[in-house]
């Protein structure tokens, strides 16, 4: 036996509408997922589906105290549904208006790019101007760290980086101090420990070299 078929979200709106056009009447929520089920409709269901039907302007909401009322009568969803045609119709005759624009704005670009020698031959031109430029753009980056500018960015970002293991140097000389003072009996443990991480007894701040940097040269 085969398992019946839930009804399609279309169909769950149309048998909402037809409780609102059978009745003309107004209802709470609590109430419409009530009457839903005897349309086939699931209570859980029946909020997201009203509200979707509030959404397309078939059925109105509004609070009345502290309560929300819904509620639609066949001669509104008549005015809405000519509404909505109307707006649809005129976005349709807009659409048209700009396809034409568009259209004419086309024919209009394409004078003067008609095929031709000499359009070709500018075309070429071009294309050989377009490769040259990419040619010189990527020599140009082989040279970046020649540049003034760059060559101060990194002078900067090595003395950041200097002072930065200085100060991490500091933290560890004092951490090694105060285990010092405070667990003399481990002595022999702590120095195991230092040296397995790598805290030798050359461990020192760092001091960098006067560096000359080279410029390269670049050929005429």
């Amino acid at each position: 036996m085969s398992k019946k078929r839930g009804l399609s979200l279309e169909e769950k709106r149309e048998k909402m509408l037809q409780i609102f056009y059978d009745s003309q009447d107004f209802y709470l929520l609590k109430e419409l997922e009530k009457l839903g089920p005897r349309k086939g409709v699931i209570s859980q269901s029946v909020k997201d589906v009203v509200q979707s039907l509030v959404d397309d302007d078939l059925v109105s909401k509004d609070k009345i105290g502290t309560s929300v009322y819904f509620w639609s009568l066949p001669s509104c969803a008549g005015n809405q549904l000519r509404n909505v045609s109307k707006k649809l119709e005129s976005e349709l005759e807009s659409s048209k208006k700009r396809h034409v624009e568009l259209v004419e704005q086309c024919e209009s670009l394409k004078k003067g790019r008609e095929d031709s020698d000499a359009r070709e031959e500018a075309l070429s031109e071009l294309k050989d101007i377009e490769q040259k430029y990419n040619e010189l753009k990527e020599e140009m980056g082989q040279y970046a760290d020649n540049d003034p500018a760059t060559v101060e960015a990194m002078k900067e970002a090595i003395k950041v980086a200097q002072e930065a293991c200085n100060r991490w140097t500091d933290n560890i000389f004092t951490l090694r101090q105060w285990c010092s003072n405070n667990f003399p009996q481990a002595k022999e443990q702590l120095e195991h420990l230092y040296n397995e991480v790598g805290i030798t007894e050359d461990f020192d701040y760092i001091e960098l070299p006067a560096v000359t940097l080279v410029v390269k040269q670049v050929d005429e």
